[in-house]
């Protein structure tokens, strides 16, 4: 399985049972999308003795409801067509196999793990609209990192809202990872650039910096981000390392929307798809992934500090179908 941060997998029995603890969340995270995928393909075909097109216009409704989109939606169907035409698809009960190796070998996963033992802080930008969930979002990805041991620092550079930069101080407080902030209405970018200085100073090894989701026009709000980046650069000439973008599940195709007007803005390293749990249109993450070519890195499926987990495609099919 490919790591997200390049460590190899043990092996021990103990390790073995927290990995199966662990899928169980994803899977009951995944309960919705479950539903209306796995359980609602079940349904269509049973007592079905052969594939024919009634039954394949009802697969493509289901795929539609549990928002796969409409390019994704055909993609399957034709592959599927195909199968059943070369009769290598003929009994309708190996209809979900092959639906779940086509998902697989849409997913777009990344093929290296971050590099995050340079000298200089990795640093991690993170965008999106508001109401995505992109603080509580930061505030697990500390933890996580912190865990891993590489000392994370905070940058609350949405200085707009009061509300986001003590969000992200309770966040910091709650996990035990510093906060660099200044006044409400402070220049984002200079937010940035002393956030980097003191990781510099205090060798953190991860910085990951908050932005605003909305500012008076969306014009404005690029504009902004943009500069951060060019800011970055001056303290850190790599900076930012990555650019993560925060999609609302919920939201559906609306996502791809917002995805494909940051990307053309400030580029997009990755994306973290939140809110699964809360979702029947978790197939919107295949139709991300088809949509955008841009590696999904994380999932959110679930309240709790771990529920936010690095994607991996193998494993998120496996809980949507089984």
């Amino acid at each position: 399985m490919f790591s997200l941060f390049g460590k190899k997998e043990k092996g021990s029995e103990e390790e073995k049972r927290g990995k199966k603890g662990l899928f169980e969340r994803l899977r009951q995270g995944l309960s919705k999308t479950r539903e209306a995928i796995s359980n609602n393909l079940d349904r269509i075909v049973l007592g079905k003795k052969e594939i024919t097109p009634e039954l394949l216009d009802q697969l493509e409704e289901l795929l539609y409801t549990a928002d796969l989109g409409v390019s994704t939606t055909e993609e399957l169907l034709k592959k599927v067509r195909e199968k059943v035409k070369r009769k290598e698809l003929e009994d309708p009960s190996k209809l979900k196999e092959a639906l779940k190796e086509l998902m697989r070998d849409i997913l777009v996963t990344r093929l290296q793990p971050l590099k995050l033992d340079s000298e200089d802080p990795f640093v991690i930008l993170v965008i999106g609209v508001n109401g995505v969930g992109k603080t509580t979002t930061i505030g697990k990805l500390a933890y996580y990192f912190k865990n891993e041991g590489y000392n994370p620092l905070l940058v609350a550079a949405d200085t707009f809202r009061a509300a986001a930069i003590e969000q992200l101080e309770v966040w910091g407080q709650r996990v035990g990872v510093p906060v660099i902030r200044q006044r409400l209405g402070a220049d984002p970018s200079a937010v940035v650039f002393d956030g980097l200085e003191a990781a510099v100073n205090r060798r953190h090894k991860v910085v990951i910096i908050d932005t605003a989701g909305r500012l008076h026009t969306k014009y404005n709000l690029m504009e902004e981000l943009q500069k951060i980046q060019r800011v970055a650069k001056k303290r850190i000439p790599a900076a930012p390392h990555e650019v993560w973008l925060v999609l609302d599940a919920t939201t559906g195709q609306n996502a791809i929307s917002q995805a494909k007007t940051f990307r053309e803005a400030v580029g997009v390293t990755g994306i973290i798809l939140t809110k699964l749990d809360g979702t029947a249109k978790g197939g919107v993450v295949i139709s991300v992934s088809k949509e955008l070519g841009i590696p999904i890195l994380w999932i959110g499926v679930g309240e709790g500090l771990e529920d936010l987990r690095p994607f991996d495609p193998k494993e998120f099919v496996e809980a949507i179908f089984d």
